[in-house]
Parts: structure tokens; C-alpha cells; sequence
């Protein structure tokens, strides 16, 4: 008991050392400008270094950190408009390493693995220096499971630091996280309280913020995929919250839920309560398909409608070779996205998702095209606009008077209503796969303008 005691002052002594590390860098750095917040004006999307920015984005892994290729890799994802990105802190692919020291067959919890943590640093400064927004998954849910429990350092039979008998916590976990068979996850104090193991939690967290608290392009999210009581998620949301305030800092937090439909009680947690939870990730309705997609998306924005906040997709599903739909669907579920109103999205990895692929490049390349030439921040979803629609047919995001742009994901043919803008209309085409556009038409005295796709496939048009 005595040795626990004066592991967990050291512990928090070493958190305090860091922390007026932080706090002086973040006060150096101008901390309160610099960092990723709700836009005030439209909260429905986010703001860096004091600007609005929309966050688009795909990538070859999750856990960018421990990929061998990162500077290129984020390079390649700069230079096609992309600035934004997925990290889970996890360590289950192969050439990955765990966050703790290895002594003797068995790790220590209470000594780091200095080349983890080397890797997340570089990973957060190279981001960084490109002004690219990362969202990091704290607990990667499926590294607890499985094949991937039997080797984690956190199960009792691979430390020194704990018994199974001291901590309940199982030797072996053979089911899927949807069954929330490890209790792991039931260590907060509104639930089991077990506080041997939440120490070692606790500095597991303290560490990745000692880091990722120094840099203002990070976004926090819980988990990924999780099933398991809210009580966790909500405990840690606050803990990393009160950790930044103690730095002078503020941060942005969420949880991302298991269950593909959004109407699902799993999600009332990030949906209702914006006291725990500032934005709320619905990557998991990017399971969904067509029509259907965007309309449980567009539900989800009303529901939020008197306390808006950002809506991000850092996932997004469908590629040939994966089980969540074809290449079509991943690209049809980014621009129903962004054309949706949502802050945020990002293609899902390989093979589950077009990652930053070709075709993932093509499309990032016109999306930055297209709302690079729109204030897209004064606009909202426009399909009220539309007439002589078929269902999944066009998608349009406007604001009246000013601008509009449809998406098209097959080619067809709407009608547009574009009464309130009272000078003539300049319309250009834009080939999402080609990243051309067409040349300016200049069309005068009309209410209703006939958009006729040039041919089938992916276009978007821009009225202004």
C-alpha cells in the first residue's frame, strides 16, 4: 500500500512538473488564438488561429503516429487540401509499440516506452506545422479485446504492477467490444471504482496530455466504437477537461458511439448533453446509404438546433475492397457530408474506407475547389431549393441570395429556385474526379435555373 502511495505522488508530481511546462509554452504560444475552437458566427463549424476552417481529410491508417511513412504521408494529404486527420492511440498493427516499458518479459506501468511517445510527439508537431487538425481517439477500443487484449500491457497477466485477483480485471476476453466483456472500461469511480487500475489509467491520459495539451490543433475524442456504460466517456470528457483548465486552456471533447443509427438511446449522451460533450461525432451514420444517410444527419442537425455545435465525421466508410460499402458510397457519404452542413470529413482507412488513395485524392481536391470559393460558412443545407428531384439524385448547400452549389452523385437534372438573388447568375461546373472546371456561364432574368448535368457520374455545379 505504501509503494502504491508513493507511485501515485509521484505521479502527480511528474503531472505538475509538466503541467507549468505547458502552461508556459501554451501563454508563449498565444494559446488562447492558436487553438481549435466552435466558430462563434456559424457554430456549426470550427475555427483555427482565430479563422473558420472546414475539415476535410483521409489517411492511410488510424494510428498515424506509429506509421513509418508520416511526413510524406501528410505531405501528400497538404498538398491535395486535406487538414484533417485521425489518430487512435493504438498500438495492434504490426511494427506498432505499446506506450510502457517492456522489463524482464512483462511491462512495467510504471516506466514509459520512450520510443511511443518520440513517435506521438513528432506526430503532433508535424500536424502542427501544417496547420493540420487531429482528432485523437484516447482509448482505441479494440486494442482491449481479443488477440489484442492478450498482449496489451494493461491485462494483469503481462505487468508487474497487478494481479487479476486485485483488480477483477479478466486474463482473457474472447468476444467482441459490442458485448463490453471487459471491465476495463467499468473502472471509473460512478462505476466500479476500482482504483488501482484507474491510477494506471489516469497516467496513461496524464502522458498524452502533457504532450498533446502543448499544441492547438487537437480534438479529443473518448473512444472508438464503444458500447460500454456512459459513466466512462463522461469521466474522462471531464477529466481532460479540468486537466486543461488547470493549464489555461480549453479543449474540445467527444464520444463516438457503436450503434449505426443516430436515433438510438447510445447517442443522447454526445446529442444532449453539450456540458460533457462540445461536439459530436456521428461517424457511425456513415454506415448508412443514399437518401437515407442524409436524412438521419439532417435529423440530427435539427435535434440540435437550439444549442448547435459541430457534427464531425472523422470516419467515413465504403471502398471496393471493405464490408461498409463500395468505392461509390464512400465518396457519395463525403460530399453528402460537407453539403449537409457537418464540420467535418475524413475518408475512413483501408480497407474499410478510400483513405487517401486516388480516388480519395480526386475528391478532396475538388471539395477544397469548390468551397474554397464559397463562403460556405454563411451557408446551410438548401434541398428545400430543389425541385423535379429524385431521391439520392442532388444535394444542395446554399445561401440564398448569394451562392448556391448541388452536388450531383450519378449525373441528372433538378431545378434550382434562385428568386432571391437579384443579379444575374454565373453557373460553373466543376468534374469532381477530373478536379476541372468548366467554363463560367452568364445567365440573366431567371427565378428557376435547369441543371442539366454534362454527363453521368460525379459533378458539382456553383451558382453565384
Amino acid at each position: 500500500m505504501r509503494g502504491l502511495k508513493q507511485g501515485y505522488k509521484w505521479s502527480l508530481t511528474v503531472f505538475a512538473a509538466t503541467l507549468m511546462l505547458v502552461c508556459v509554452q501554451a501563454r508563449a504560444a498565444g494559446a488562447s488564438t492558436n487553438r481549435i475552437e466552435i466558430y462563434k458566427p456559424n457554430p456549426a463549424y470550427w475555427q483555427y488561429k482565430g479563422k473558420p476552417v472546414l475539415l476535410i481529410g483521409g489517411t492511410q491508417d488510424d494510428n498515424l503516429f506509429q506509421i513509418p511513412n508520416l511526413k510524406e504521408h501528410l505531405d501528400l494529404l497538404k498538398a491535395v487540401g486535406g487538414n484533417y486527420v485521425r489518430n487512435t492511440m493504438s498500438s495492434r498493427d504490426q511494427g506498432n509499440v505499446w506506450p510502457f516499458k517492456k522489463v524482464n518479459g512483462k511491462y512495467n506501468l510504471d516506466q514509459w516506452n520512450a520510443e511511443y511517445w518520440r513517435r506521438f510527439e513528432k506526430f503532433l508537431k508535424l500536424t502542427n506545422q501544417r496547420d493540420i487538425i487531429v482528432q485523437i481517439e484516447v482509448w482505441a477500443t479494440f486494442d482491449y479485446y481479443r488477440d489484442n487484449w492478450a498482449v496489451n500491457p494493461f491485462n494483469p497477466k503481462n505487468n508487474i504492477n497487478y494481479t487479476a485477483k486485485q483488480t477483477g480485471l479478466p486474463e482473457r476476453v474472447n468476444s467482441h467490444p459490442t458485448r463490453t466483456d471487459n471491465n476495463f472500461f467499468w473502472s471509473v469511480p460512478a462505476e466500479r471504482n476500482q482504483k488501482t487500475v484507474l491510477k494506471y489509467q489516469r497516467r496513461f491520459v496524464d502522458k498524452i496530455l502533457s504532450y498533446s495539451l502543448r499544441f492547438g490543433n487537437v480534438l479529443y475524442c473518448m473512444d472508438n466504437e464503444t458500447s460500454v456504460t456512459p459513466e466512462w466517456g463522461k469521466y474522462w470528457s471531464q477529466y481532460i477537461k479540468a486537466k486543461a483548465k488547470a493549464a489555461g486552456l480549453r479543449v474540445q471533447t467527444t464520444e463516438m458511439w457503436d450503434k449505426w443509427d443516430l436515433a438510438h438511446p447510445q447517442h443522447n449522451p454526445t446529442f444532449d448533453h453539450p456540458e460533457t460533450y462540445s461536439f459530436v461525432d456521428i461517424s457511425q451514420n456513415n454506415h448508412q446509404k443514399g437518401q437515407t444517410h442524409w436524412d438521419n444527419a439532417q435529423r440530427q442537425r435539427a435535434r440540435i438546433a437550439d444549442n448547435v455545435r459541430p457534427l464531425n465525421n472523422v470516419k467515413i466508410y465504403g471502398a471496393d475492397t471493405g464490408r461498409f460499402g463500395n468505392d461509390r458510397d464512400g465518396a457519395e457519404r463525403f460530399w453528402r457530408n460537407i453539403f449537409g452542413g457537418l464540420a467535418s470529413a475524413r475518408f475512413h482507412r483501408p480497407d474499410s474506407g478510400l483513405g487517401l488513395g486516388e480516388k480519395a485524392q480526386a475528391n478532396i481536391r475538388s471539395m477544397r475547389l469548390i468551397t474554397d470559393k464559397m463562403n460556405i460558412f454563411k451557408c446551410a443545407s438548401g434541398n428545400n431549393l430543389l425541385s423535379d428531384r429524385k431521391s439520392n439524385e442532388a444535394y444542395c448547400l446554399a445561401n440564398p441570395g448569394t451562392e448556391y452549389a448541388v452536388y450531383f452523385p450519378n449525373g441528372g437534372e433538378v431545378t434550382l429556385n434562385i428568386r432571391a438573388l437579384k443579379k444575374p447568375a454565373t453557373v460553373r461546373w466543376l468534374d469532381i474526379m477530373k478536379c476541372k472546371w468548366s467554363s463560367p456561364e452568364r445567365i440573366k432574368g431567371k427565378s428557376k435555373l435547369t441543371l442539366r448535368c454534362p454527363s453521368k457520374g460525379y459533378w458539382a455545379v456553383l451558382v453565384q
